[in-house]
């Protein structure tokens, strides 16, 4: 073996920095050229080398260095690419057959080598660019960037803007308390906010519950199509609208209102809540009264196709 004759020194560390596979690199490219020397090789580069370059290599090597390294070690790291680096004790045989005392000696005097030819690739003026660009990247993602969301609510039946009745919003990011606002004259709101997505709920009297999720976007504006509750709208109209047929409309009335039913009429002037019965609703409904135009529905909840609970409130 090679260490009889010449002395190498052993040395326990872990090859894994990006300089160190720098190295390696140079140090394949010096093997390739100290095998070229004294032997044929279809290519300069070690990678493409097949079969019989490889046995020529190994017993060039073993001739020069009294040791040799294994097929499976030279496709391991010299045919493939890969992120560790070969034991110490093959990094020094290499290094030997390159005409250096071992890896460390191969490494001091490339990683120099290297280092220089970085700094006068690299002038002063590139340092400073690139640091004042540097400064701007981390300023860029330090200092919050505001998103704008811009939302107008559609009927889904109608295909309109929904403009005779505020949606009630509710926003849930996570990062903020929840906040409420409505829906503007035109149907639409707009919300600012450091966060890259919202949260929200989008409700009213007349439409379905639906709760939206959205990531920022390039997109000016959204058009989100909300769904009609449609006992809440047919209870409105039957409130407000001009139906001659009373007793077909107690007939719906009463399929479309649960028997168990909770409802509650709230008082104007802070007076508090009045409960009414199934019957007695229907009646208030049925009643061609000049209140009864001015009903309006607060909340109404449903369950297997029915009514199950309602507020209601009477406009003064």
């Amino acid at each position: 073996m090679f260490y009889k004759t010449r002395k190498i020194h052993y040395q326990n560390y872990t090859l894994i920095t990006p300089e160190d596979n720098i190295v390696f690199d140079l140090l394949k490219k010096a093997v390739a050229q100290q095998f070229l020397k004294n032997n044929p090789a279809p290519s300069a580069d070690i990678s493409e080398w097949k079969g019989q370059d490889i046995v020529l290599f190994q017993e060039d090597l073993q001739k020069q260095t009294n040791a040799t390294i294994s097929e499976k070690s030279f496709y391991s790291y010299f045919k493939n690419s890969t992120d560790k680096l070969p034991r110490i004790d093959i990094l020094n045989i290499l290094s030997y057959y390159c005409g250096y005392a071992h890896w460390s000696d191969f490494k001091t005097k490339h990683s120099s080598s290297y280092i220089k030819k970085k700094k006068v690739l690299f002038p002063r003026w590139f340092w400073v660019f690139s640091t004042g660009f540097g400064v701007l990247i981390i300023l860029y993602f330090l200092i919050p960037v505001q998103h704008t969301f811009n939302f107008c609510f559609i009927d889904q039946d109608r295909n309109q803007p929904i403009t005779r009745v505020p949606i009630d919003i509710i926003i849930l990011n996570d990062k903020e308390s929840p906040f409420y606002t409505k829906s503007d004259s035109l149907g639409c709101f707009l919300w600012k906010t450091t966060d890259d997505y919202i949260h929200f709920i989008a409700q009213s009297p007349y439409h379905k519950t639906d709760t939206i999720y959205r990531i920022a976007s390039s997109e000016d504006q959204e058009r989100l199509k909300i769904k009609t509750d449609d006992y809440a709208l047919m209870l409105h109209y039957y409130a407000n609208g001009k139906v001659e047929d009373w007793k077909n409309r107690r007939k719906e009335l009463s399929r479309m209102i649960a028997n168990d039913v909770t409802i509650l009429q709230v008082l104007p002037y802070g007076l508090g809540i009045e409960i009414y019965s199934k019957e007695d609703f229907i009646n208030t409904l049925t009643t061609p009264t000049q209140s009864l135009k001015n009903i309006e529905i607060i909340e109404s909840r449903k369950l297997n196709g029915q009514i199950v609970k309602l507020k209601f409130r009477i406009k003064s």
